[in-house]
């Protein structure tokens, strides 16, 4: 639907048929991140994007995924990325460092690569609140990456 009359506008494209994605999953908090994985691959899966076209690397934390992601984009063989994990807050400074430092360096590769990163890894207060969202933040993140790719191709990469 045309926002303005005369202005083409790029429609949401949520079609993975042929993509290829390839997801970084967390091994910390194992739990939170296997549903988290688990609701994006099946997610991924019913937009079209073929299970042998999804390629999933695991790293002990969320400190490590941005490496990760970044040695994927520079392959080229990836038309988008997900990061997946989950940061539960403890008693200690270490929650924010993790938090703003893994998701800075997420941002980072998906503005030096130009692949398109779907952000999955979970800030929480508590365990509670991580299990309630995985499911849905790791079915958003297969969007998202759908998207982000689709829209990539369409607007000139």
């Amino acid at each position: 639907m045309a926002r303005y009359d005369n202005i083409p506008e790029h429609d949401i494209n949520l079609n993975g048929t042929g993509l290829k994605v390839g997801i970084v999953m967390a091994r910390f908090t194992l739990d939170v991140c296997e549903g988290l994985l688990s609701a994006c691959t099946a997610e991924l899966q019913r937009l079209g994007v073929a299970a042998g076209d999804i390629a999933i690397a695991t790293v002990p934390g969320a400190l490590e995924i941005p490496l990760v992601l970044q040695t994927m984009a520079q392959t080229g063989k990836y038309d988008a990325l997900v990061a997946l994990g989950a940061v539960i807050r403890g008693e200690t400074y270490h929650f924010e460092v993790v938090s703003n430092d893994s998701c800075r360096g997420v941002l980072e590769v998906q503005l030096k690569t130009g692949v398109p990163i779907a952000n999955g890894i979970l800030t929480t207060e508590n365990d509670d609140q991580a299990l309630v969202r995985m499911q849905v933040k790791g079915a958003d993140c297969a969007q998202a990456a759908v998207e982000m790719a689709n829209l990539l191709k369409a607007v000139g990469k």
